[in-house]
């Protein structure tokens, strides 16, 4: 179904209108670097939360994990606990107050600053800033295909130009606002967001006649699993896969704990416990991000699974034989499809909030990886002086190529490449940011062994083992004339299983067997009371 461009014309006018005010409200108040690198730490924690949350929950989670579970099932569901637990839970009040105090402490303005600062490495600055560069420009190509699909369905326009018209929109205010920006909007972004999931909520159950109507209707369904489903493990859209099973390794290796522990180490998100002004700020900020990560990702893993019953009960067909085969195309066609015409022109707002929100957190976070962290102190040693000028022009080269990636990358890649981009960060930054955090003894070199065992054993995995990436990249096969170097279960073993693990205990062992670091520089980082 095709809206009313007029009337979305409308919607989208008074939308942007509004973003742009957030926009422009910010570039007012962004006098310094500080304003623009981190808002000038004294974001208040109703906006804090919902910046979280909405950079957190994308495009990627409503279009592409509620594809996901349209296809194998509700054992995504656990998926949302975890959002929940360690996303919002453990992250705000076992990360965030520490990470807040210890930025401010060491003057950190970026995420890679804060480690590189706590070990002495402007290696390890430039490294993780050089590591942000090369790889989030794929997270971001994803959360532009999620936005840019849905626009192609509703709009009924060419897929490249929906790109376009998305990039456009929010380089406009990243590139002028800074942090301080990217927050504001991220707030209304997030309100819009919780309102245009609630009303798909009601309006899927008001549909399928009821919330004990709907899921009975959806456990009915088992017997049309696919064969080439059923024989990976698949047992029906309301039962997890057999233990075990292909698509029981993908669903919790990948999808639960890839997301679900990556999250602890996204550098945007870290980053803004850095703004708010105290450990109490960051507690209250819980009780508005909770709610809004379970409403956003459990109505889109819950809906993108019910969609089955609805395309059988219209068309006689799963979802994913709707898609014809694109799990990306399951949620803007049940959308479409099944909702009235003015909620689907509110939902396209909606989406254009989730990618709005997430991509402006993207290129920022890159941004000052390139400006900051790699060029002023890893390049230069420091002596750069004000490098806004080159973290803008650095936001520029990320969104080129994001744009990019989002014209070459295949179908039904959205999940698959959050999941690779969030199990990166988890083996590469995770085990060396716990280090930083919570163990006094961790020394610089122990954070290197674990930041470069974690980066080079997870893409190693990636392009010769885990069989989802290894066989289309043909690395292994030009090399060694087969598609992986192992087989059996471990190809569908995720990554971040062997490389998370692998990391962790360089960083230990390296860290006993050298020079723990003086107690003046943890005085420091800590504070005497440490």
């Amino acid at each position: 179904m095709a809206v009313n461009t007029s009337t979305l014309g409308i919607f989208v006018l008074v939308y942007l209108l509004a973003v742009f005010y957030c926009g422009w409200l910010a570039y007012k108040r962004t006098k310094d670097v500080e304003d623009y690198m981190l808002a000038g730490r004294k974001v208040n924690p109703y906006i804090l939360a919902l910046s979280y949350g909405a950079a957190f929950i994308s495009t990627a989670a409503i279009i592409g994990f509620g594809g996901v579970t349209g296809t194998l099932g509700l054992g995504t569901l656990w998926l949302v606990f975890m959002n929940i637990f360690v996303g919002i839970f453990i992250a705000f009040v076992v990360f965030g107050a520490r990470t807040r105090r210890i930025g401010l402490n060491l003057g950190a303005v970026t995420f890679p600053e804060l480690i590189g600062r706590r070990f002495q490495s402007r290696f390890i600055q430039g490294y993780s800033g050089a590591l942000i560069a090369l790889f989030m420009p794929l997270y971001a190509g994803i959360v532009l295909i999620g936005g840019a699909r849905f626009m192609e369905t509703a709009l009924s326009i060419d897929y490249n130009i929906a790109v376009l018209i998305l990039i456009v929109i929010v380089a406009a205010y990243v590139i002028t606002g800074g942090l301080l920006a990217v927050m504001y909007t991220d707030a209304l972004q997030g309100t819009l967001m919780f309102v245009g999931m609630s009303i798909l909520l009601v309006l899927t159950y008001t549909k399928l006649g009821g919330v004990v109507e709907a899921h009975q209707a959806l456990t009915n369904l088992a017997p049309l699993v696919p064969e080439s489903l059923a024989a990976g493990g698949h047992q029906g859209w309301t039962a997890m896969p057999v233990f075990g099973s292909p698509i029981w390794w993908t669903m919790v290796s990948t999808i639960i704990l890839g997301v679900g522990i990556g999250v602890l180490a996204q550098p945007q998100l870290a980053v803004r416990f850095m703004t708010v002004d105290s450990k109490k700020s960051l507690n209250r900020a819980v009780f508005a991000g909770g709610p809004f990560i379970l409403m956003m990702a459990g109505v889109a893993y819950i809906v993108g699974g019910l969609s089955n019953v609805h395309f059988f009960n219209t068309v006689g067909m799963i979802s994913i034989d709707v898609a014809k085969g694109n799990l990306d195309l399951i949620m803007p066609e049940y959308i479409n499809s099944a909702m009235p015409e003015l909620f689907v022109i509110f939902f396209m707002i909606t989406l254009l909030a989730a990618a709005m929100s997430t991509l402006s957190s993207q290129f920022h976070t890159m941004g000052t990886a390139i400006g900051h962290d790699f060029y002023r102190e890893f390049l230069m040693k420091g002596n750069a002086g004000n490098t806004v000028t080159v973290t803008k022009f650095g936001i520029i080269v990320t969104i080129i190529f994001s744009v990019i990636l989002a014209y070459i990358l295949p179908i039904s890649i959205i999940a698959r490449a959050t999941a690779i981009f969030f199990g990166l960060c988890a083996a590469a930054f995770l085990p060396m940011y716990i280090g930083a955090l919570f163990w006094k003894r961790m020394t610089k070199e122990g954070a290197i062994a674990s930041l470069v065992v974690g980066t080079f054993s997870s893409l190693f995995w990636l392009a010769f083992v885990h069989i989802k990436e290894a066989a289309p990249l043909g690395i292994c096969k030009a090399l060694f004339g087969t598609d992986t170097l192992l087989t059996g279960t471990w190809t569908v073993v995720d990554p971040i299983l062997i490389a998370f693990p692998l990391a962790t205990i360089a960083a230990v062992s390296v860290s006993l067997m050298t020079k723990q670091p003086s107690k003046e520089h943890l005085n420091t980082c800590y504070g005497k009371k440490f």
